[in-house]
């Protein structure tokens, strides 16, 4: 059952907007062209802004100073008796979901996925996001330049969810 819905939700989901479109007589095709419009022009205000984000992570993975900063990081997790991964990860979360996912596949290979440390790492996945690239390409599309506390709740929101993730497999698994 759950195999059939997920194949007709989406051609559903479709058929349902237009039908509204058509009943309340609004040109389709129009709306979705100036959608279209709307979303290229979006693209072109956040593009550069993501462009300098990614050369930028990629200057500190090569660098090495995102591994240092997940060293600096090492004695707080050694505290639970995790290893620097978890440290590493969480620091990478914060700049680049796909070199985080990297990294969480580092863990599987090392750990297994079913280890502690395999399971904490997919809760941090899960349960963190990547501050520095949202604010970046969120808060550049819609002109915002004072960013106030975000930065600030944003990594504490990401600390908490670590600390979370640790507790939760060491008290359930």
């Amino acid at each position: 059952m759950m195999l059939f819905l997920s194949d007709i939700i989406v051609p559903l989901i479709f058929v349902i907007v237009i039908t509204h479109a058509l009943l309340k007589k609004i040109d389709v095709f129009s709306s979705f062209l100036e959608g279209v419009k709307l979303g290229l022009e979006t693209i072109y205000t956040v593009f550069p802004t993501l462009v300098g984000l990614l050369v930028a992570v990629g200057i500190l993975r090569g660098s090495g100073f995102l591994e240092f900063a997940g060293r600096i990081f090492a004695p707080f997790t050694e505290l639970f008796g995790l290893p620097y991964e978890i440290a590493q990860l969480s620091v990478m979360r914060l700049f680049s979901a796909s070199a985080a996912r990297g990294l969480q596949l580092d863990i599987f290979e090392t750990y297994g996925p079913d280890s502690p440390l395999g399971l904490i790492a997919s809760i941090i996945m899960s349960s963190t996001e990547t501050v520095f690239y949202i604010m970046t390409v969120y808060f550049a599309s819609v002109k915002i330049s004072n960013t106030k506390y975000t930065l600030k709740g944003a990594v504490l929101v990401n600390l908490i969810g670590v600390i979370v993730s640790i507790f939760i497999v060491r008290r359930f698994f």
